[in-house]
This record gives structure tokens, C-alpha cells and sequence, in this order.
């Protein structure tokens, strides 16, 4: 029997309204729209991969709001098995998403349930955790929740991937135990400790150097338009181009990147061409507005990387 994908994160509501551009702080700017998506990065993550045909259980919790009903809704409808996934007292997890013309967005996160998803559940889920080909999580749980998870995971010879993010610095006795660090251009700065900052091509490589240093095994940096750098722990490091698509809304881009990258490991891809394969499903969510809906299902990644128009940009 296949081992499953097992997701242990979020589960928000998003909350997302479009302008032209987004505010600054103390600025007040007029919406051209306002929509609700089921998101929070450990369900996108989870409905990426079920989208494309990968066997997800997914760990979590929602608040006993009409929020949570129509989240577990969703995620069924996805075929992500929710029985792991428990309804609480209090509100689910909402996040408030500003887009603009560009794609860009700007997101505050508000925990709700997420907030009590504790290492005690994953001991009451202990058999679904061990039973997993590869382990998925997020910093939109409590860390003490994540570093329990990089434990079982050490001890069991899981592979866990680890998408850090909200950015944050996190402890080298985490990451030592994280076998793929999936960090954006921001989390990369603040995981080594600096402030958010754009990266040159030459400080992007050091950047992976300094977190193999942190102990990560192996390193995916993605960087939007840039493409991703590679850095595997038994070969020298690569990268990767983007694909030249007209953005629409990149707020789930690198969720759909780690559930996509994890269904290639899954069916036995090598780690480039996973990351690769990941690159195209990541391409295709961000011409799409929303999150989870923004997924892609395998036919349709298929078409994009057949279409002759859909070539990859040069790196700069």
C-alpha cells in the first residue's frame, strides 16, 4: 500500500481584496474587488498535492465557526483526508490578503485554531505520522508543534520538508533535522538572521551555504521570477529558471511548489527534476486568482509544459 503525504499545518480562511497597488502604512487605498478563498499554508500545501493525484492526510485543526465547516468542506473536496483534522472551541484560522495589478500581495495572518495544534496531537496521531512517506509543515503552527514533528520525523527516518514560513529565525537543533529547507528570498535573510532584503545572484548562493552550515540537508531557495537554487547535499547546486507567465496572484505559489515537489519525490522523481516539475505547477497557480483554487490538476500541468508559449525567463 502507498505511504501517504502527510500535511501537518494551517487551515485558514482568506480574506483577499484587490487594489491597484498596496497601501502603505497609515495609507487607505480603494478596492476594486473582495473574494473569500479556503487557504492557510499547511491546507494549500495539502490540496496542491491531492490535486495532483497524491495520496494526503492532513493534521490540523479549525475553530467551531462556520468558517471551519466549509474549510473541512473543501479540503473533502480536494480529496484530503480531514480525519486527523479537529474542530474546535473559538475561530478558525483567517487570513487577510491584500493583492495588487503586479500579483504582489501583502498577508496578515491571524491564528484562531491553528494556535492549538500542540505536540499532543501529534502523539494522538502518532500511528498517521509514522505511516507517512513524507512529512509537510509550516510556521503557521506553534514551533513547539513543528520541532516535536522534526523529531518523530528524525527518529522514524521520515523525510520532512519544511516551507519556513512567516519568516522567522529558527533554532540550528530544528533545522539539523529538516531534510528539505524551502525557504523565499525574505525567509532566507531572516533565517540568517538579517532583515528582509533582495539578494544578488552571489548572495543567494552564499545564502545556501549558510544554512547547509544551520545544518539543513538540502536547500530549495525559491525566488519568484528568478526561479529557485537548488543546493543538494550530495551534488553540486543548480539553477533553476522560471517560467514566463503573466502573474495574476502569487499568494500560494510556494505552497503549491512544496505540495507539488513532494508528489514528484513520492512517485520516485529525482530531486531536480521534482524541483523542476514543482516550478511549472508554482508557474501556473500565480495566473489564477486564490489559493487553493489556484491548483492545478496533472493534465493540466502536462498542457502547460506541452504549450510551446510557455517557455522558461533567463535568470538576470
Amino acid at each position: 500500500m502507498a505511504k501517504p503525504i502527510v500535511v501537518v499545518g494551517s487551515i485558514n480562511l482568506d480574506l483577499v481584496a484587490a487594489t491597484k497597488r498596496i497601501p502603505t502604512a497609515g495609507e487607505t487605498v480603494a478596492g476594486l474587488s473582495f473574494q473569500t478563498f479556503p487557504g492557510g499554508k499547511g491546507a494549500n500545501q495539502a490540496v496542491a498535492a491531492a490535486r495532483l493525484d497524491g495520496l494526503v492526510r492532513m493534521i490540523g485543526k479549525v475553530g467551531a465557526d462556520a468558517f471551519g465547516e466549509e474549510l473541512l468542506h473543501r479540503l473533502q473536496e480536494s480529496n484530503v483526508d480531514t480525519s486527523a483534522v479537529e474542530m474546535v472551541r473559538g475561530s478558525s484560522g483567517v487570513a487577510l490578503i491584500t493583492t495588487d495589478e503586479k500579483g504582489q500581495n501583502a498577508i496578515t495572518v491571524v491564528p484562531g485554531a491553528n494556535a492549538k495544534l500542540t505536540p499532543a496531537d501529534l502523539d494522538s496521531n502518532i500511528d498517521l505520522v509514522r505511516s507517512a512517506g513524507i512529512l509537510l509543515t509550516q510556521l503557521e503552527i506553534p514551533l513547539e508543534t513543528v520541532e516535536y514533528l522534526a523529531t518523530i520525523a528524525a527518529q522514524q527516518r521520515i523525510p520532512l520538508i519544511l516551507d519556513p514560513a512567516p519568516a522567522r529565525f529558527l533554532p540550528p537543533s530544528l533545522l539539523k533535522r529538516v531534510d528539505w529547507l524551502t525557504p523565499n528570498e525574505t525567509e532566507t535573510s531572516l533565517l540568517l538572521g538579517h532583515g528582509p532584503q533582495n539578494l544578488s545572484d552571489h548572495e543567494v548562493e552564499e545564502a545556501a551555504i549558510a544554512l547547509f552550515q544551520l545544518g539543513s540537508q538540502n536547500v530549495i531557495l525559491k525566488l519568484g521570477d528568478r526561479g529557485c537554487y537548488v543546493a543538494l547535499s550530495n551534488e553540486a547546486p543548480q539553477w533553476l529558471p522560471a517560467y514566463d507567465v503573466k502573474a495574476v496572484d502569487t499568494t500560494a505559489a510556494g505552497d503549491a511548489f512544496n505540495g507539488a515537489f513532494a508528489v514528484a519525490l513520492m512517485n520516485g522523481r529525482e530531486p531536480l527534476e521534482s524541483a523542476a516539475w514543482a516550478s511549472a505547477v508554482a508557474a501556473i497557480s500565480v495566473t489564477r486568482p486564490g489559493a487553493q483554487p489556484s491548483m492545478p490538476t496533472p493534465s493540466e500541468v502536462d498542457r502547460f509544459l506541452e504549450d510551446s508559449h510557455c517557455f522558461k525567463s533567463t535568470r538576470v
